[in-house]
């Protein structure tokens, strides 16, 4: 008797199987059957999606967000990532943030929130960074988009967007809490009243080549170290004044009470270390002009080049 029930079930697989593959060509056959005008409005949908996403990153940056000098080199390619009140050009291979870009200015300057207790995992990474990841290192996690700024100029959600490891890059103690710190209050206290509006660009430096042997990591993971920070201060011309820049690079190995113009360098010199074009949509000679010259006089720098920072990140 059970004999006679096996080749039932075997023609019934198959007769099930049949159906299912005829099933399966059915609906990739009325897939690729598309109406014409169903196709045009989709990519019409897409084309414009990405044309808005365009248009709205290029208000997070003043000039053109920093693009790589060449595509090929490896070291340089990222992904843009918005933020409310900044944006991110993000390395997975690094796992570290290459360039941070935000606007700050004189708008209605809010309350400071409490931190959040610990640091946010991006889920738009390809490898995730957690909080623990820094944990024991002997580095600080390290805000390019501040956290004070961040509060007073774009609000409570800005803030908590800055505590996203994204946002986070390895820092000495003596860099993040000290010179970090003081530059960071120079813009906010002294650099806006004078400027009104200022656009900052900021980001590691990586002297090593990714996989190379000299590229030192988090123990704990594969975070890159840099051996430096960048950041780029830009005042737009107005009717009053022309358009200046100033731009530092401070090296993980500070003592912390430097004098900060002793950090002082051109833009050209961080676009020659990292690989990036800053400012690439200024008129050619302009570019040139205020990326190849140091200018302090201009943000009253000496005034607070010796003061202390508020050492709240």
């Amino acid at each position: 008797m059970f004999k006679s029930l096996r080749p039932t079930r075997r023609r019934s697989k198959k007769r099930n199987g049949h159906k299912a593959t005829k099933a399966t060509k059915a609906l990739i056959k009325s897939g690729l059957k598309l109406p014409t005008w169903l196709l045009v409005c989709i990519l019409m949908f897409a084309s414009t999606a990405y044309f808005i996403e365009r248009q709205i990153r290029e208000q997070y940056a003043y000039a053109g967000l920093p693009i790589p000098q060449n595509s090929l080199q490896v070291h340089t390619w990222h992904r843009v990532l918005r933020n409310p009140g900044f944006m991110v050009g993000y390395s997975d291979a690094r796992m570290n943030p290459l360039w941070v870009t935000y606007q700050l200015n004189e708008g209605t300057l809010g309350s400071i929130g409490p931190r959040p207790s610990t640091f946010s995992t991006d889920w738009r990474t390809i490898i995730r960074v957690a909080h623990q990841d820094y944990t024991g290192s002997g580095y600080d996690r390290g805000h390019l988009a501040p956290n004070y700024a961040m509060a007073r100029v774009h609000g409570r959600e800005a803030q908590l967007k800055s505590f996203l490891m994204t946002n986070i890059s390895p820092q000495t103690p003596e860099l993040n809490r000290q010179v970090w710190q003081r530059i960071e209050a120079a813009a906010m206290d002294h650099f806006i009243p004078i400027k009104q509006n200022i656009w900052v660009i900021t980001g590691p430096i990586f002297s090593g080549f990714l996989l190379g042997p000299d590229v030192e990591r988090l123990n704990s993971s594969w975070v890159e170290i840099p051996d430096a920070f960048y950041k780029i201060f830009i005042a737009p011309a107005t009717t009053e004044r022309p358009l200046s820049v100033l731009a530092f690079i401070v090296p993980q190995n500070v003592k912390g009470n430097e004098p900060l113009d002793q950090f002082l360098v051109t833009v050209r010199e961080i676009e020659d270390k990292t690989g990036l074009n800053f400012l690439h949509r200024l008129p050619e000679d302009l570019q040139e002009r205020v990326e190849t010259t140091i200018q302090p006089e201009p943000w009253q720098l000496d005034k607070v080049k010796n003061q202390r920072g508020r050492y709240s990140d």
